[in-house]
């Protein structure tokens, strides 16, 4: 079996990626592989310095080599696809010229307007393997000359089952206070404005969980200091899993994702969900997924009262069926056979 490494410009946190990548190590683990993880920060075995985002300069391309030396395959997780620190991706892509490589594609330059001009991400070679999250960013890349394989997120489906009850106590939530969860970074596109508006409509209380990032702060704090309803913005007192078994409703109305973990989140916790209209989404909703939309506020308040088990059902078994761990590692071993791994 196989060392690998997966590198990132960050690991061991709570965002998308590097849940998929903490997955994706999982996966890889139990197929026999060694496994170890490198970043510019979190919580990695290897950190390098200047790999991450706020990194002041580039990493020196020794530290990146010596990072890598011993792996046999290296997973790079969106650090070559994204230009969030583009001197780290540059000294990355040289390091693994002619090695195995898998370049797993989160959301490439031209996915987002303000990094549209960057035209040299995601970079090539005949002994990478490139993997999507969705169907649209394959064909994309397949537009753009490099063939690549779709390989969905996927999610512990059968969980133990988490008590709410302490988070609500946590955050000083009363039994009656409908709690609106959005499990989110604080960013332009998680679409803070539309969430809040949705929770101000059904009287609920607001929870948004991530910090701001991406020069977003003020613009939140002006949002939330216009809210006409409860607001709490701090990070989950326990685990997700707690989070999620706390809220009466997860909030989700993103304007833009390369996937968006949240609403398979909800259904596996059996939780009703509000989900924006963007094209990831687009092709789960296609698989038979029942959500709300930002501007339901009717179909939400006529849920709250009277909840819908069948919904409830269909989206838990959904999920068990389309995004379970089972499936990521026959997709990853089928990737590493035909790559002759």
């Amino acid at each position: 079996m196989a060392t690998i490494a997966i590198v990132s410009f960050r690991l061991g946190g709570t965002d998308g990626v590097a849940v998929v990548a903490r997955t994706w190590a999982d996966a890889l683990t139990d197929l026999g592989h060694q496994v170890f993880t490198v970043a510019g920060s979190g919580r990695v075995d290897r950190t390098v310095e200047g790999l991450g985002i706020d990194a002041t300069g580039a990493p020196a391309a020794t530290d990146v080599d010596s990072a890598l030396a011993d792996a046999d395959v290296v997973v790079v997780e969106n650090l070559c696809t994204i230009p969030l620190n583009l001197p780290a991706s540059r000294i990355v892509a040289d390091s693994l010229r002619g090695r195995p490589a898998v370049l797993h594609h989160h959301d490439p330059p031209w996915q987002r307007g303000r990094f549209a001009h960057v035209t040299e991400l995601p970079p090539d070679d005949p002994a990478w393997r490139h993997v999507t999250i969705n169907d649209f960013t394959r064909v994309e890349l397949e537009d753009r000359g490099i063939a690549a394989t779709t390989i969905a997120n996927a999610f512990d489906t059968s969980p133990d089952r988490a008590d709410g009850a302490a988070t609500r106590q946590a955050l000083d939530v009363a039994a009656d206070e409908v709690l609106c969860a959005h499990p989110v970074r604080a960013i332009e596109r998680k679409n803070v404005p539309a969430a809040l508006r949705l929770a101000e409509a059904i009287g609920g209380t607001y929870w948004l969980m991530g910090a701001p990032e991406e020069d977003y702060a003020a613009e939140l704090a002006s949002v939330l200091s216009r809210a006409t309803c409860r607001v709490i913005h701090r990070d989950p007192p326990g685990s997700m899993a707690e989070a999620y078994a706390a809220a009466d409703l997860v909030l989700f109305p993103s304007t833009w994702e390369g996937f968006g973990n949240p609403p398979i989140e909800a259904a596996i916790h059996r939780r009703p969900v509000v989900v924006g209209d963007y094209q990831a989404a687009d092709e789960v909703r296609a698989l038979g997924f029942d959500w709300f939309g930002p501007d339901d506020v009717d179909g939400v308040r006529r849920f709250l009262v009277q909840p819908d088990a069948e919904m409830l059902d269909r989206n838990q078994r959904l999920a068990a069926e389309h995004f379970g761990l089972d499936r990521l590692r026959d997709d990853l071993a089928r990737l590493f056979v035909e790559a002759g791994w």
